[in-house]
C-alpha cells in the first residue's frame, strides 16, 4: 500500500463510525489483494507475500471483532475462515485462483456492509480527532490541496 492510500485510509478512520470502520477494513483487505495480484503478475514474490500476509492480518481482525451475541456472526465467522484459508493457500501455492475466490466473497460482504454503514447514524468512534475539511486552492501556475481544522477556522485562522 502506498503512502497516499495510507493517508486516505487514516483520514477516513479518524472520522468513521463503527459500521464505516468495517467497510474500511474490507477495502484495505481488497486493496491488499489487488496489490498482491499485481505483484504475482510481475513475479515480485516478496511484495506478493507481504500484501497477502497483510490481508490475512485484517481478516483475522474481522474474526476477532465478531460479536457472537448476534446469530449472523457465526455465518460471518465461516466466511472469514474460508477467506483466511484461501489467502494462506495462495501464499503456499503462488496461485491466483484462491486469491480470486477470497476477493469474490469479501467483495460481496463489502456491498452488504456499505448498505449497513449508510443506515448507521452513529458518530465517529474517535472523539479526540480534528474534523477534516478538504479543498483546493490555486495561485498563479499552481493548484494546491489544503486541509482546514474547523477549530482553527472558527478562531479566524486563514490558510
Amino acid at each position: 500500500m502506498n503512502n497516499e492510500d495510507l493517508k486516505a485510509f487514516t483520514t477516513r478512520i479518524t472520522q468513521a463510525n463503527g459500521s464505516e470502520l468495517v467497510v474500511i477494513v474490507y477495502e484495505i483487505i481488497l486493496k491488499d489483494i489487488e496489490n498482491a495480484k499485481e505483484a504475482l503478475g510481475a513475479q515480485d514474490h516478496a511484495t506478493f507475500t507481504r500484501d497477502v500476509n497483510h490481508a490475512i492480518k485484517f481478516v483475522n481482525e474481522l474474526i476477532n471483532t465478531l460479536d457472537f451475541g448476534y446469530s449472523i456472526s457465526y455465518d460471518l465467522m465461516q466466511l472469514y475462515l474460508y477467506c483466511n484459508k484461501q489467502l494462506i493457500q495462495t501464499t503456499l501455492k503462488n496461485e491466483l485462483e484462491p486469491l480470486e475466490s477470497a476477493s469474490k466473497v469479501l467483495t460481496s460482504l463489502l456491498k452488504g456492509f456499505i448498505e449497513v454503514a449508510g443506515q448507521d447514524e452513529g458518530g465517529p468512534l474517535m472523539s479526540n480527532t480534528q474534523q477534516v475539511y478538504a479543498g483546493l486552492t490555486y495561485g498563479k501556475g499552481s493548484l494546491n490541496e489544503m486541509y482546514i481544522d474547523p477549530n482553527q477556522a472558527s478562531r479566524g485562522f486563514r490558510a
